[in-house]
């Protein structure tokens, strides 16, 4: 892949990594680092991608992985007071919906994410998440089943 490929690619994906470096980390600061380094990391490694019909599969796998360290390194404990402060400030930015889906299990979150907001079918996610079929299916099925209860009952 050539350099022109590999960014035309990359901006056509931006959108998704960010989304999906949201449904895991909580910071602002921090989605935008790991997507930055999940585009460094992937860009010296592009060589070792086998088919270019699978870059944005490939790249949001890196994301992911890349989140999972950034939040393994910011395991740190935050007083009761900020964090109720996050909270009530990230429920004052987001729809319903939206506040509801982010109250999911990870999981359950981010493969609604991945299958609803990115339309990532489930052959897809099952690579990305290295995941069987119906283990995409069950957590979608949750998924739904959960989200429909919180936004019935207003959480």
């Amino acid at each position: 892949m050539d350099k022109n490929t590999y960014t035309r690619k990359v901006l056509e994906a931006e959108a998704t990594l960010y989304h999906v470096a949201r449904t895991i980390l909580d910071n602002e600061q921090d989605c935008e680092d790991a997507v930055a380094e999940a585009i460094l990391k992937s860009y010296e490694k592009k060589n070792t991608l086998r088919e270019e019909r699978f870059f944005k599969t490939w790249l949001v796998r890196i994301l992911i992985n890349e989140c999972y360290s950034i939040r393994r390194q910011k395991k740190v404990t935050v007083p009761y007071e900020e964090s109720m402060a996050q909270e009530a400030d990230r429920k004052e930015d987001h729809s319903e919906l939206l506040a509801c889906l982010m109250e999911l299990p990870e999981q359950i979150r981010i493969t609604l994410v991945l299958y609803y907001l990115e339309g990532y079918a489930v052959k897809e996610i099952k690579e990305i998440l290295k995941i069987p079929a119906g283990t995409v299916k069950s957590r979608l099925s949750k998924g739904r089943k959960l989200l429909k209860e919180k936004l019935e009952n207003g959480r």
